[in-house]
């Protein structure tokens, strides 16, 4: 479902499902990442739904919470990113342990052409979210990147909230990918 009359970059507070028929395949991703079959063959075949909140704390930072839920109500990960570019270490429950960083900034701050691409004009103005996430390779014992810029493109003819992916694994190779959402409903509250 395309996005509500008025959403846009500065607020993707929603509720989303990945629209597997416009996105671009995220199996050989997530096998480069070292997620066996079994649990690869469970994330295809499940409906996975963001409840993201997008906010600013007392101080004025940008921060976006996101709770994933799969088909049943079986909770997923739980993402807290903090806009300030800043390394962050933690332990996630599917990717094992990560180092990530967040930001948003403008479409020609990004190194990598595939993630300049599409962005409607109020994303380019208002700027895209970047995400940086990286394996922690003396903890995972893995190695690959994960570079997304997350913003809104227009796709057949909808505005859509949409990620550009460029991950690399771990002999180099090199994956990019468009994941297109479905937007569902207001967060929750």
């Amino acid at each position: 479902m395309a996005l509500p009359e008025g959403f846009d970059i500065r607020n993707i507070s929603g509720k989303f499902t990945m629209n597997k028929a416009m996105s671009g395949d995220t199996d050989t991703i997530l096998k480069l990442q070292g997620i066996g079959y079994l649990k690869r063959l469970a994330i295809r075949n499940a409906t996975v739904t963001l409840d993201i909140k997008h906010y600013k704390d007392e101080a004025g930072v940008e921060k976006i919470d996101i709770n994933q839920t799969l088909t049943g109500g079986i909770p997923g990960t739980r993402e807290e990113r903090t806009l300030s570019w800043t390394e962050r270490h933690t332990s996630d429950s599917l990717f094992g342990y990560v180092v990530g960083k967040s930001r948003r900034c403008q479409v020609s701050e990004l190194d990598e052409a595939f993630l300049k691409q599409n962005w409607t004009a109020d994303t380019i103005e208002h700027g895209v979210v970047q995400s940086y996430v990286e394996s922690d390779t003396p903890q995972s014992g893995t190695t690959w990147i994960a570079n997304q810029a997350w913003g809104i493109q227009e796709i057949n003819g909808e505005r859509r909230y949409a990620r550009n992916v460029k991950f690399t694994g771990p002999k180099g190779e090199d994956i990019e990918a468009l994941l297109v959402y479905d937007y569902l409903s207001p967060p929750s509250a």
